[in-house]
């Protein structure tokens, strides 16, 4: 699983950034842009969820695709813009129903009894007490709104604000398809270092031994052994700081699929490079704008706020309203009689205390808002299109030199201990000569990561990393 193109690596010498904080740095630099711009879930959001199960004693061999399948099934920024989708599904509803018929009916039992007095009525030698006296009345009622341009214009509002909150869900599947691919690339970044660091342990120790065979035997110089010994345990720490580091990395993508708390996992993928074609900038562009879920929903977002402005208008014209209702009562239900009634009615607004003026300017206001947040997520894609262009293209020569370099810094490193091992020179060559070839396998692994991550970045600002993700990563 290695990222790594010799067999003899060894990271960078890190004298004051451990493995963890650069794992750390380049997450959250991989992440915080795409992830802070999107509409349906923030990078804090992205990462958590929600644990499915019950942890296993025996360590799970984990896919990149199983991976994703369990994030999209158990991230919280799944859950959570699927439950916002069924509430704007519900709002819906409940505009349509407005504009639908309501049927009601019930059946009702009265009994009576009457103070005349209450009602002015005085009658010489009548008690005023009349009753009690009892009715049985069943009954059904009708009422609808038969034309209303307001309810007619939030229903269309509703739909349209429905129709963000799906592509919302879409959006929300971007971010977490790129959250996911990024972490498990920080895994294989993260392993990747723990191999250079054990290399870089053994090379030491081969060293100090040398060394220090060296001293026993009359030919070394003590400085010798002390520089060694002092490799060896700087390299001894750097892997117990990788080895730290890899277990935060695989901390972190766990909690991002719902993975149970405790159980251990082993990635099967090893997502080496695969040369692809890159298309023009002009054609990432066009893509973005068609693509993006998110721009998408904007868009709708925009409508339904205009929709809600017309709605908030529209109240000023006349409602035509119509109720019914038919049924029948009497002393008892044998005794009962049929009764009903009809209305038909306009209704129009003649004042209402400036309560639609007020509505009106909270609408305009609102639709101003949603206008501009479709604007700045216009801009927004442009920029993360340009700025994961930039960063495809830097990646891809990054590792060019970084490649080269592994190379010219292993012959160095071959011809010091060499020189060494003939008394030519002291271990300091060596040292430097290791450290060198340290740098350059350190700079590959971050380069086939960044590169990678690069492209997944790219497929996000194109709104494609979804369908994209196996290609970009040399699945099928």
């Amino acid at each position: 699983m290695s990222l790594v193109a010799s067999p003899r690596l060894q990271p960078w010498r890190r004298l004051h950034v451990t493995s963890a904080q650069r794992l750390f740095a380049w997450v959250y630099f991989l992440l915080s842009i795409p992830l802070a711009c999107g509409q349906s879930a923030t990078a804090s959001f992205a990462m958590g969820s929600v644990p499915s199960g019950q942890a296993s004693s025996a360590p799970l061999s984990l896919s990149l695709e199983t991976s994703i399948e369990m994030a999209l099934r158990n991230n919280l920024a799944i859950l959570e813009s699927s439950a916002n989708h069924r509430v704007s599904r519900g709002q819906r509803l409940i505009a349509l129903s407005s504009m639908l018929p309501s049927v009601n009916a019930g059946v009702t039992e009265h009994v009576i009894q009457e103070n005349l007095v209450t009602y002015g009525i005085h009658i010489p030698g009548v008690s005023p007490m009349q009753g009690p006296y009892q009715y049985e009345d069943v009954r059904g009622s009708y009422s609808q709104t038969l034309l209303s341009a307001a309810s007619f214009q939030r229903l269309r509002s509703a739909k349209n604000a429905e129709e963000a909150a799906s592509l919302s869900v879409t959006d929300a599947q971007e971010i977490i398809v790129l959250t996911t691919g990024v972490s498990y690339l920080a895994i294989i970044q993260a392993e990747s270092h723990v191999q250079a660091s054990t290399a870089q342990v053994a090379n030491a120790e081969a060293l100090y031994q040398q060394a220090l065979n060296a001293l026993n035997a009359g030919t070394g110089a003590r400085i010798d052994v002390t520089r060694t010994e002092v490799q060896l345990e700087t390299e001894q720490y750097n892997l117990r700081s990788a080895k730290n580091a890899l277990d935060i990395a695989k901390l972190t993508l766990a909690r991002i699929i719902g993975l149970p708390a405790g159980q251990d996992f082993d990635l099967s993928d090893a997502c080496q490079l695969v040369d692809q074609s890159t298309p023009t900038l002009e054609t990432l562009l066009k893509q973005a704008t068609a693509a993006r879920a998110d721009l998408a929903s904007e868009e709708r977002a925009v409508r339904a706020a205009g929709r809600s402005l017309a709605a908030v208008k529209d109240q000023r014209l006349p409602e035509l309203n119509t109720a019914a209702d038919y049924g029948a009562n009497g002393t008892t239900f044998g005794r009962s009689h049929g009764t009903f009634d009809f209305q038909v009615g306009i209704n129009v607004p003649v004042f209402t205390g400036g309560r639609i003026k007020g509505e009106i300017e909270e609408a305009k206001a609102t639709l101003a808002q949603r206008q501009a947040e479709f604007a700045n997520m216009a801009a927004q894609i442009d920029f993360e299109v340009r700025s994961a262009y930039l960063n495809l293209n830097a990646s891809g020569d990054q590792i060019k030199v970084a490649r080269h370099n592994v190379e010219l810094a292993g012959e160095n490193l071959l011809r010091s201990r060499n020189r060494f091992e003939n008394g030519v020179a002291d271990s300091v060559e060596v040292v430097q000569a290791e450290q060198s070839l340290a740098a350059a396998n350190d700079q590959l692994i971050s380069s086939t990561y960044s590169l990678n991550a690069a492209k997944l970045n790219l497929a996000r600002a194109t709104g494609s990393v979804r369908t994209d993700w196996k290609f970009l990563l040399g699945g099928k």
